[in-house]
């Protein structure tokens, strides 16, 4: 007997789901397998939770491609990178998969890209990668780039006046990310990071890094971190009475974020992908009528619409490898290392890919492929993420 689809997508054993429908020859040829990795339970299973519900929805909007079924393996990695290293060898040497998805956070990704590139078996993450060159030869993400992001975090600073700020981030390679690329862009923009405030993820306390924070009166704050962990700074501030402008990172656009955050994130400003606020795009938005189809798949699969980000990353990824799928040699067997190599190339070839966080256009040398289309401002409004100008 089939399982129900939520239960299917969010279960942390192996499933198998269907395919990709980009083209519908008469005949299937065969199964390109492909290894999904999230963290459905730890720390950050306020994201990884999204991520396969995304993929729900790119299973329920596609079936097949290029002849070929796509069946997916998924394995929880609790949010634990190492975990995400063990599952990606699983995978890749028990179930000869034909290409990665994974996972959530950082460190996990980054854990997945080294092995990716090892194996030679393509990665597409749904979440930021530090690569370049030849560490890059075998992996993509749908996630924005840092930069992209935090200068646009910098130009809505600027633009309030803002000319100090302080940093408060995770204790990681994220936080080390959002911390390096937010001094970059403020230098230029003459505005001055007065703090560098850290705490790890699975932390329940930052009591200690409000009051510096507090003590050095910065006109804002802004938090380098993501999904429910991220919430901590804003319920910490605003105990303190801190009344300053808040900031944060794409990273935390999700409905538990928001639920955790309650009142102290009110008036919170972050970037974000286009998919968050599809509804308030203008018509000619490239984004517009994908993020409406994965929307609609969303609710025939989960009987609810998305309210966050990171499913739609999910379903990116997806639709990133039915894209790349359709532009292999259709006489390339999958499960073999040529058809795995084919697969990264096409991957790569990849050009004005419209999905529902902008606009991808990979090439070799980097795993990023959005542009300025794929970054735009939100406020939080009672509860609601709200398109600013």
């Amino acid at each position: 007997m089939s399982q129900h689809p939520i239960k299917q997508v969010l279960t942390t054993a192996a499933l198998s789901v269907g395919a990709i429908m980009l083209m519908a020859p008469q005949t299937v040829a065969g199964e390109i397998k492909v290894g999904l990795i999230s963290p459905l339970s730890g720390p950050i299973a306020s994201q990884g939770v999204p991520f396969a519900k995304g993929i729900a929805a790119g299973e329920e909007h596609t079936s097949e491609v290029n002849g070929h079924t796509l069946t997916f393996i998924q394995l929880d990695d609790a949010s634990d990178p190492s975990q995400s290293a063990r599952n990606a060898r699983k995978l890749i040497d028990e179930d000869n998969v034909d290409v990665l998805i994974g996972t959530g956070g950082v460190p996990g990704s980054m854990a997945l890209a080294s092995i990716s590139r090892e194996a030679q078996v393509p990665l597409v993450s749904f979440t930021p990668l530090f690569l370049s060159g030849e560490n890059a030869a075998w992996a993509v993400t749908t996630a924005q780039p840092a930069s992209l992001m935090l200068d646009t975090v910098v130009a809505s600073m600027s633009a309030d006046g803002v000319t100090s700020v302080g940093y408060i981030g995770f204790s990681d390679s994220w936080g080390d990310l959002a911390y390096d690329t937010l001094n970059a862009a403020a230098d230029e923009a003459e505005i001055d990071v007065i703090t560098n405030e850290r705490y790890a993820r699975s932390d329940t306390s930052v009591t200690g890094q409000a009051l510096k924070i507090v003590s050095a009166n910065p006109d804002a704050v802004i938090g380098g971190t993501a999904g429910t962990p991220g919430a901590l700074p804003y319920l910490a501030l605003a105990e303190r009475g801190y009344q300053g402008r808040i900031y944060g990172t794409h990273g935390i656009i999700n409905p538990d974020f928001v639920r955790v955050a309650g009142a102290s994130a009110e008036g919170l400003l972050a970037p974000t992908g286009p998919a968050v606020v599809a509804a308030q795009l203008p018509d000619g938005h490239p984004s517009k009528s994908v993020a409406d189809e994965f929307s609609a798949a969303h609710v025939a699969v989960h009987d609810e619409a998305p309210r966050d980000a990171f499913s739609a990353y999910a379903f990116d990824a997806w639709m990133v490898i039915a894209d790349a799928a359709s532009r292999v040699d259709a006489s390339i067997e999958p499960g073999t290392a040529e058809y795995r190599t084919a697969l990264r190339d096409a991957i790569f070839e990849t050009t004005e890919l419209a999905v529902t966080h902008g606009v991808l256009t990979y090439r070799p040398g980097s795993p990023y492929g959005a542009d300025e289309r794929s970054a735009v401002m939100v406020k939080l409004e009672d509860g609601e993420w709200v398109l600013q100008d």
